[in-house]
């Protein structure tokens, strides 16, 4: 009897252990001194510009909001999962991060994976700030917004800007049907071209499976007098396409979206070769204003003197724009996850948050950002503002 005492009381003791070992965990991860806010986009693979760029840039601003009290006294705990821009990995990112706690998602990166990742966040009831998503399949369920233009904006913004600035007037345009975010673009800049000064003179598009050749595009471009190709595709393929036009010796005007934005950075890319290359974007790390100084300033000396790209400053801006939310609904960290969805869903139309990509951004209760786009040239190596 005294041996099965003793057993008991073991069974007791350690039940107690785990007891407050869970509820240690449990403050740390779902409320109390912290708020977990996760992170998913591409670190490895052809997308990993994207992916590292907006990592530093909410870590730059997590580690900000933390040095000056937190939100509200509470401290961020900002994780990020690596994707490879795929859909599934992106699901299974996700997962990762809700066991790790997660109560708000800053992500994802890209448009597709994101369109994935959409169904469970909606599932959960999750509040979803994406900094780079831009195709409105990933505003569906309403609990999801955007720090980027979406697909639609940037088509027409692309066009309006080629034409009235009279940057040429036979355009043709190269685009990758087999993705949501090209093809968006692609779908609206065609429409938005018909009110506008220029002529399509050829519309070439391409696969997933066939982006390695892009010849047969580029000769009929320049057999058609097009002296602008539009470019609404990813830095990766954009960068054949450029060293496959200096083979045919042609040179065009390039103009592309924010997904251009990373072709700089492509190992063993001859960047003599961008030279030129225009991209409508929320952000140009050349500006005299202070605060975007100050944050280049601030990314170089945390990450090895890397010029941050508009990326980045979706992604810092977006933890400013969560904490500006989470203040406005006054939203506490021990709050469910729905809780928390509800009551940050509610804020983002209140809000009005002056970032590095926009001054007085506002959103509409669909989750589309309201924000002027700039233009950027490559010049001598860099990304400088188009006058």
């Amino acid at each position: 009897m005294k041996k099965m005492k003793k057993v008991i009381s073991l069974v007791l003791g350690l039940s107690m252990v785990a007891a407050s070992l869970t509820a240690c965990g449990t403050k740390a991860s779902n409320g109390g001194d912290t708020l977990v806010i996760g992170g998913i986009g591409p670190l490895t693979g052809g997308a990993a510009v994207y992916g590292q760029n907006v990592k530093n840039g909410a870590e730059l601003a997590a580690k900000e909001i933390n040095a000056a009290g937190g939100i509200n006294g509470v401290k961020i705990e900002f994780k990020f999962e690596d994707d490879e821009a795929d859909g599934e990995k992106a699901v299974n990112a996700y997962n990762t991060l809700k066991d790790a706690g997660m109560k708000i998602l800053m992500g994802t990166v890209t448009s597709g994976a994101c369109a994935s990742v959409i169904e469970k966040t909606n599932e959960d009831k999750m509040f979803q700030l994406t900094p780079s998503a831009s195709s409105t399949d990933v505003l569906k369920y309403g609990n999801a917004f955007q720090v980027c233009f979406t697909d639609p904006n940037q088509g027409i913004a692309s066009a309006k800007y080629i034409g009235e600035k009279a940057l040429a007037t036979k355009v043709a345009i190269i685009y990758d049907s087999s993705d949501i975010y090209s093809s968006g673009i692609y779908e609206k800049f065609v429409e938005e071209a018909k009110n506008q000064n220029f002529e399509i003179v050829a519309a070439e598009a391409f696969t997933a499976d066939s982006k390695s050749d892009f010849s047969v595009q580029l000769q009929k471009a320049k057999d058609n007098g097009a002296e602008l190709v539009f470019l609404p595709i990813y830095y990766t393929e954009a960068t054949l396409i450029l060293t496959q036009a200096a083979s045919l010796d042609y040179k065009p005007i390039f103009f592309g979206c924010d997904g251009l934005d990373g072709i700089l950075g492509v190992e063993n890319f001859d960047t003599s070769l961008a030279e030129g290359v225009m991209l409508l974007t929320p952000f140009a790390a050349d500006s005299d204003d202070e605060k975007t100084q100050k944050f280049v300033a601030d990314y170089k000396a945390a990450y090895n003197n890397e010029v941050p790209n508009q990326f980045a400053a979706d992604a810092y801006d977006a933890m400013y724009i969560i904490k500006a939310a989470i203040e406005k609904a006054d939203v506490k960290a021990d709050m469910s996850v729905a809780e928390m969805g509800d009551a940050l869903k509610a804020a983002m139309t209140q809000i009005s948050v002056d970032g590095l990509t926009g001054a007085g951004m506002t959103w509409s209760a669909t989750g589309e950002v309201n924000k002027a786009p700039i233009a950027v040239v490559i010049k001598d190596g860099t990304y400088v503002t188009a006058e």
